[in-house]
Protein backbone atom coordinates (compact mmCIF):
# COMPACT_ATOMS: atom_id res chain seq x y z
CA UNK A 1 0.00 0.00 0.00
CA UNK A 2 1.16 3.51 -0.64
CA UNK A 3 2.03 5.96 1.34
CA UNK A 4 1.17 9.25 -1.01
CA UNK A 5 -1.32 9.64 -4.27
CA UNK A 6 -0.58 10.84 -7.34
CA UNK A 7 2.38 8.78 -7.84
CA UNK A 8 4.72 8.33 -10.49
CA UNK A 9 7.46 5.66 -11.28
CA UNK A 10 10.79 5.33 -12.87
CA UNK A 11 11.75 2.15 -14.23
CA UNK A 12 13.69 1.17 -16.78
CA UNK A 13 14.60 4.02 -18.38
CA UNK A 14 11.04 5.82 -18.36
CA UNK A 15 8.65 7.87 -16.19
CA UNK A 16 5.51 5.67 -15.75
CA UNK A 17 2.25 6.85 -14.32
CA UNK A 18 1.15 5.05 -10.85
CA UNK A 19 2.63 2.83 -9.04
CA UNK A 20 4.72 0.08 -11.18
CA UNK A 21 5.41 -3.45 -9.84
CA UNK A 22 9.27 -3.74 -10.49
CA UNK A 23 10.66 -6.43 -8.56
CA UNK A 24 10.41 -10.12 -8.53
CA UNK A 25 9.40 -12.76 -6.35
CA UNK A 26 12.80 -14.19 -6.76
CA UNK A 27 14.62 -11.17 -6.88
CA UNK A 28 17.14 -11.00 -4.36
CA UNK A 29 16.04 -8.27 -2.43
CA UNK A 30 12.86 -9.47 -2.39
CA UNK A 31 13.66 -12.78 0.05
CA UNK A 32 16.64 -11.83 1.29
CA UNK A 33 15.84 -7.89 2.26
CA UNK A 34 19.35 -6.49 -0.11
CA UNK A 35 17.32 -2.80 -0.45
CA UNK A 36 18.14 -0.07 0.18
CA UNK A 37 16.34 3.76 -0.19
CA UNK A 38 17.00 7.11 0.24
CA UNK A 39 14.22 10.15 0.54
CA UNK A 40 14.62 13.95 -0.39
CA UNK A 41 11.71 15.89 -0.51
CA UNK A 42 9.48 19.01 -2.91
CA UNK A 43 7.88 21.36 -1.36
CA UNK A 44 7.19 25.09 -2.48
CA UNK A 45 9.11 24.09 -5.61
CA UNK A 46 12.18 23.47 -3.77
CA UNK A 47 13.94 20.01 -3.28
CA UNK A 48 16.83 20.33 -0.94
CA UNK A 49 19.84 18.59 -0.71
CA UNK A 50 18.45 16.45 -3.64
CA UNK A 51 22.26 16.03 -4.72
CA UNK A 52 23.61 14.72 -1.37
CA UNK A 53 20.71 12.12 -0.94
CA UNK A 54 21.22 11.08 -4.29
CA UNK A 55 24.73 10.27 -3.52
CA UNK A 56 23.83 8.24 -0.42
CA UNK A 57 21.50 6.08 -1.89
CA UNK A 58 24.55 5.12 -3.79
CA UNK A 59 27.07 4.51 -0.89
CA UNK A 60 23.62 2.68 0.76
CA UNK A 61 23.84 0.25 -2.40
CA UNK A 62 27.91 -0.68 -1.60
CA UNK A 63 27.32 -0.97 1.96
CA UNK A 64 24.70 -3.77 1.53
CA UNK A 65 27.10 -5.16 -1.52
CA UNK A 66 24.87 -3.96 -4.21
CA UNK A 67 26.35 -2.28 -7.43
CA UNK A 68 25.16 0.99 -7.87
CA UNK A 69 24.07 1.61 -11.35
CA UNK A 70 23.05 5.28 -11.82
CA UNK A 71 25.86 7.95 -11.09
CA UNK A 72 24.65 10.86 -8.88
CA UNK A 73 24.54 13.49 -11.48
CA UNK A 74 22.07 10.92 -13.69
CA UNK A 75 20.15 10.41 -10.66
CA UNK A 76 19.40 13.90 -9.80
CA UNK A 77 18.80 14.60 -13.98
CA UNK A 78 16.05 11.68 -13.46
CA UNK A 79 14.56 12.97 -10.36
CA UNK A 80 14.20 16.34 -11.78
CA UNK A 81 12.56 15.38 -14.74
CA UNK A 82 9.71 13.44 -12.88
CA UNK A 83 9.25 16.63 -10.74
CA UNK A 84 8.66 18.50 -14.00
CA UNK A 85 4.90 17.07 -14.00
CA UNK A 86 3.95 17.98 -10.72
CA UNK A 87 2.67 21.64 -9.91
CA UNK A 88 4.71 24.06 -7.71
CA UNK A 89 2.50 23.50 -4.93
CA UNK A 90 2.46 19.87 -4.95
CA UNK A 91 4.98 18.51 -1.76
CA UNK A 92 6.46 15.23 -3.03
CA UNK A 93 8.11 12.48 -1.27
CA UNK A 94 11.04 11.46 -3.68
CA UNK A 95 12.54 7.60 -3.53
CA UNK A 96 15.09 6.27 -4.89
CA UNK A 97 16.06 2.80 -4.69
CA UNK A 98 18.69 -0.12 -5.43
CA UNK A 99 17.55 -3.55 -4.49
CA UNK A 100 19.38 -7.29 -5.59
CA UNK A 101 18.11 -8.77 -7.87
CA UNK A 102 20.76 -12.13 -7.53
CA UNK A 103 23.02 -14.43 -5.26
CA UNK A 104 25.97 -15.70 -5.54
CA UNK A 105 26.21 -19.64 -5.97
CA UNK A 106 24.45 -20.10 -1.95
CA UNK A 107 22.19 -17.46 -2.96
CA UNK A 108 23.14 -15.08 -0.03
CA UNK A 109 25.58 -12.80 -1.20
CA UNK A 110 24.54 -10.42 -3.65
CA UNK A 111 25.81 -10.70 -7.08
CA UNK A 112 28.23 -7.85 -7.93
CA UNK A 113 26.15 -5.81 -10.98
CA UNK A 114 22.73 -7.46 -10.29
CA UNK A 115 21.18 -4.48 -9.76
CA UNK A 116 17.74 -3.54 -9.36
CA UNK A 117 16.91 0.65 -9.74
CA UNK A 118 13.71 2.38 -9.26
CA UNK A 119 12.43 5.97 -8.48
CA UNK A 120 9.60 6.50 -6.61
CA UNK A 121 7.60 9.49 -6.48
CA UNK A 122 4.77 10.25 -4.36
CA UNK A 123 2.20 13.76 -3.05
CA UNK A 124 2.71 13.45 0.65
CA UNK A 125 1.66 16.73 2.67
CA UNK A 126 4.25 18.55 4.62
CA UNK A 127 3.06 18.49 8.40
CA UNK A 128 2.28 22.59 9.29
CA UNK A 129 4.42 24.33 11.88
CA UNK A 130 2.15 23.94 14.37
CA UNK A 131 2.07 19.52 14.48
CA UNK A 132 4.00 18.11 17.29
CA UNK A 133 4.52 14.52 18.72
CA UNK A 134 5.38 12.93 21.91
CA UNK A 135 8.13 10.67 22.97
CA UNK A 136 8.30 7.56 25.16
CA UNK A 137 10.97 4.97 25.81
CA UNK A 138 11.38 1.84 24.10
CA UNK A 139 13.09 -1.46 24.84
CA UNK A 140 14.11 -1.78 21.63
CA UNK A 141 17.29 -0.39 20.65
CA UNK A 142 19.62 0.69 17.71
CA UNK A 143 22.11 -2.03 16.62
CA UNK A 144 25.60 -1.65 15.66
CA UNK A 145 27.84 -2.10 12.95
CA UNK A 146 28.56 -5.80 13.55
CA UNK A 147 25.31 -6.94 13.62
CA UNK A 148 23.79 -4.94 11.33
CA UNK A 149 24.24 -2.17 8.39
CA UNK A 150 23.64 0.46 10.05
CA UNK A 151 25.94 2.69 7.56
CA UNK A 152 23.46 2.33 5.04
CA UNK A 153 19.59 3.44 4.72
CA UNK A 154 18.62 0.12 4.51
CA UNK A 155 15.11 -1.52 4.23
CA UNK A 156 15.78 -4.41 6.44
CA UNK A 157 16.84 -1.80 9.29
CA UNK A 158 13.07 -0.54 9.02
CA UNK A 159 11.24 -3.36 10.95
CA UNK A 160 13.09 -2.85 14.38
CA UNK A 161 11.75 0.98 13.91
CA UNK A 162 7.99 -0.60 13.28
CA UNK A 163 8.47 -2.22 16.56
CA UNK A 164 9.59 0.72 18.50
CA UNK A 165 6.54 2.74 16.76
CA UNK A 166 4.15 -0.13 17.72
CA UNK A 167 5.31 0.19 21.72
CA UNK A 168 4.93 4.20 22.00
CA UNK A 169 1.69 4.22 20.26
CA UNK A 170 0.47 1.32 22.55
CA UNK A 171 1.42 4.04 25.39
CA UNK A 172 -0.38 5.91 24.03
CA UNK A 173 2.49 8.36 22.77
CA UNK A 174 3.67 9.31 18.83
CA UNK A 175 7.20 8.08 18.48
CA UNK A 176 9.58 6.25 20.67
CA UNK A 177 13.07 8.11 21.85
CA UNK A 178 15.49 4.94 21.19
CA UNK A 179 18.84 4.29 23.44
CA UNK A 180 21.87 2.82 21.14
CA UNK A 181 23.42 -0.45 22.51
CA UNK A 182 24.95 0.55 25.73
CA UNK A 183 21.85 2.77 26.90
CA UNK A 184 22.50 6.77 25.34
CA UNK A 185 19.94 8.30 23.39
CA UNK A 186 20.91 7.96 19.73
CA UNK A 187 17.67 9.32 18.25
CA UNK A 188 13.69 8.21 17.82
CA UNK A 189 12.52 5.24 15.98
CA UNK A 190 12.12 7.55 12.47
CA UNK A 191 14.22 10.99 12.94
CA UNK A 192 17.47 12.07 14.31
CA UNK A 193 16.86 14.26 17.81
CA UNK A 194 17.81 17.62 19.24
CA UNK A 195 17.10 19.14 22.73
CA UNK A 196 17.59 23.06 23.89
CA UNK A 197 19.28 23.39 27.47
CA UNK A 198 19.82 27.28 28.40
CA UNK A 199 19.64 28.41 24.98
CA UNK A 200 22.44 25.75 23.75
CA UNK A 201 21.60 23.05 21.32
CA UNK A 202 22.39 19.52 21.94
CA UNK A 203 22.67 16.54 19.50
CA UNK A 204 23.89 12.58 19.86
CA UNK A 205 26.74 12.35 18.47
CA UNK A 206 27.39 9.77 15.52
CA UNK A 207 28.44 6.60 17.25
CA UNK A 208 28.09 3.98 14.02
CA UNK A 209 24.29 3.40 15.60
CA UNK A 210 22.60 5.18 13.62
CA UNK A 211 22.36 7.69 10.60
CA UNK A 212 23.08 11.50 11.74
CA UNK A 213 21.05 12.37 8.61
CA UNK A 214 21.68 15.20 5.95
CA UNK A 215 18.58 17.14 7.33
CA UNK A 216 20.27 17.02 10.83
CA UNK A 217 23.79 18.42 9.33
CA UNK A 218 22.00 21.13 7.30
CA UNK A 219 20.11 22.19 10.09
CA UNK A 220 23.75 22.46 12.55
CA UNK A 221 25.03 24.37 9.53
CA UNK A 222 22.20 26.86 9.62
CA UNK A 223 21.94 26.79 13.89
CA UNK A 224 26.13 27.68 13.51
CA UNK A 225 25.85 30.40 11.00
CA UNK A 226 23.00 31.71 13.00
CA UNK A 227 25.36 31.80 16.30
CA UNK A 228 23.80 29.07 18.06
CA UNK A 229 25.83 26.88 20.30
CA UNK A 230 25.65 23.10 18.80
CA UNK A 231 27.29 20.41 20.25
CA UNK A 232 27.31 16.26 19.81
CA UNK A 233 27.48 14.89 22.48
CA UNK A 234 26.72 11.44 24.68
CA UNK A 235 23.01 12.26 25.93
CA UNK A 236 20.99 10.30 28.30
CA UNK A 237 17.33 10.32 28.97
CA UNK A 238 17.45 12.41 31.78
CA UNK A 239 19.00 15.02 29.90
CA UNK A 240 15.78 15.25 27.64
CA UNK A 241 13.64 15.33 30.61
CA UNK A 242 15.56 18.53 31.95
CA UNK A 243 15.53 19.78 28.57
CA UNK A 244 13.82 23.20 27.95
CA UNK A 245 12.74 22.14 23.99
CA UNK A 246 13.25 18.63 21.73
CA UNK A 247 12.48 18.85 18.27
CA UNK A 248 13.38 15.87 15.36
CA UNK A 249 15.04 16.23 12.35
CA UNK A 250 14.49 14.24 9.52
CA UNK A 251 13.57 14.35 5.01
CA UNK A 252 10.06 13.99 5.70
CA UNK A 253 8.76 16.49 7.64
CA UNK A 254 12.27 18.82 8.13
CA UNK A 255 11.26 20.06 11.51
CA UNK A 256 8.92 18.36 14.73
CA UNK A 257 8.50 19.80 17.41
CA UNK A 258 8.17 17.69 20.78
CA UNK A 259 5.75 18.37 23.34
CA UNK A 260 6.61 15.61 26.15
CA UNK A 261 8.68 12.82 26.66
CA UNK A 262 7.31 10.17 29.30
CA UNK A 263 5.95 12.23 32.06
CA UNK A 264 8.43 15.71 31.42
CA UNK A 265 5.83 18.28 28.99
CA UNK A 266 7.37 21.34 26.86
CA UNK A 267 5.80 23.72 25.60
CA UNK A 268 4.96 24.46 22.32
CA UNK A 269 3.69 27.01 20.16
CA UNK A 270 3.69 30.53 18.84
CA UNK A 271 4.73 31.71 21.55
CA UNK A 272 7.01 28.96 23.54
CA UNK A 273 10.16 26.90 21.69
CA UNK A 274 11.58 29.48 20.06
CA UNK A 275 14.87 27.63 19.17
CA UNK A 276 12.61 24.94 17.47
CA UNK A 277 10.34 27.67 15.52
CA UNK A 278 13.99 29.40 14.63
CA UNK A 279 15.69 26.02 13.38
CA UNK A 280 12.56 25.71 10.96
CA UNK A 281 12.44 29.07 9.74
CA UNK A 282 16.30 29.07 9.37
CA UNK A 283 15.63 25.54 7.21
CA UNK A 284 12.70 27.21 4.60
CA UNK A 285 15.15 30.46 4.34
CA UNK A 286 18.09 28.56 3.21
CA UNK A 287 15.89 25.92 1.04
CA UNK A 288 14.59 29.28 -0.84
CA UNK A 289 17.94 30.60 -1.06
CA UNK A 290 18.93 27.53 -3.11
CA UNK A 291 16.87 27.51 -5.85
Amino acid sequence: MATGTNIKTYYDGAWLDGDRMVINAADHGAWLGTTVFDGARLFDGLSPDLEKHCARVNRSAEALMITPTVSTEDMVAMVREGLASYARNQPVYIRPMYWALAGDELGIVPRAGATGFAISLEEIPMAPPEAATTLTRTRFRRPVLEDNVVNAKAGCLYPNNARMMVEARAKGFGNALVADAIGNVAETASANVFMVKDGEVFTPVPNGTFLAGITRERHMINMRADGMQVHEAVLSFDDFHDADEVFLSGNMMKVTPVAAFDDTVYEVGANANPVTRRVREMYWDWAASER
